[in-house]
């Protein structure tokens, strides 16, 4: 019985798209890939009494999900691999040309940082004539606070064989404006990177969907 229900489920999401099932739906059709031989419509139709919302079950704690009757260890860390891989292919590239404005940089990173409740740091490394070599997690913290690092970022900037970097992190609870812990945090990293030979090119601060240039506010960064 569950087979002919499971095929049928399956048909109708390839026939029709996501779009025509419901939320507990497709949360049951996950389901049948880590749990093959048990009804996963009851399952489903507890996660989402738990927890709310299909948005909330994938971003939920591996203990919590456990908690949940019928959801074992494989169907658990197939739900948060799910939300890991949407997570991911929401991340913007960084631009593949040579970046040449704190206008092209300060649009990657909203878009980069839109969304994210967590105060967390960038650092964005490039070769001599501006191509990215990698952009990276330097640092992560609360709501309204960042631990940095400036050896994290002094050793990220030497692995990546950058020339020139450029710093972004987000105001997740205030505006787009630099706090003056900012400006001394940024003038650490400068002074930490000039006797290697990089270049702090900018600091990009993001808020609500804005950002302002630490670069082009004035700020001297040499």
């Amino acid at each position: 019985m569950h087979g002919g229900h499971r095929e049928r489920m399956r048909e109708k999401f390839l026939k029709h798209g996501p779009q025509i099932l419901k939320d507990h739906e497709l949360l049951e059709l996950v389901l049948y890939y880590a749990i093959p031989r048990r009804n996963t419509n009851d399952t489903a139709h507890l996660l989402m009494e738990r927890f709310g919302s299909l948005k909330n079950v994938l971003k939920a704690d591996l203990r919590e999900l456990q908690e949940v009757p019928g959801v074992g260890p494989s169907a658990a860390v197939l739900l948060k691999l799910l939300c890991a891989v949407g997570d991911r292919a929401d991340i913007p590239s960084p631009p593949k040309t040579p970046v040449r404005s704190g206008e092209q940089v300060g649009e990657f990173f909203v878009h980069l940082l839109d969304g994210e409740r967590r105060e967390v740091l960038y650092l964005m490394c490039l070769d001599g004539k501006g191509k990215v070599l990698s952009c990276q997690t330097a640092a992560e913290g609360g709501v309204n606070v960042t631990a940095v690092s400036v050896r994290q970022v002094v050793d990220l900037a030497l692995r990546s064989g950058a020339s020139a970097v450029v710093l972004a992190h987000n105001h997740p609870s205030g505006v787009a404006l630099p706090s003056r812990a900012d400006q001394f945090m940024t003038k650490q990293v400068a002074d930490a990177l000039r006797p290697l030979g990089i270049r702090l090119l900018d600091h990009i601060v993001v808020a609500d969907g804005d950002y302002v240039s630490m670069a082009d506010s004035g700020m001297d960064l040499s």
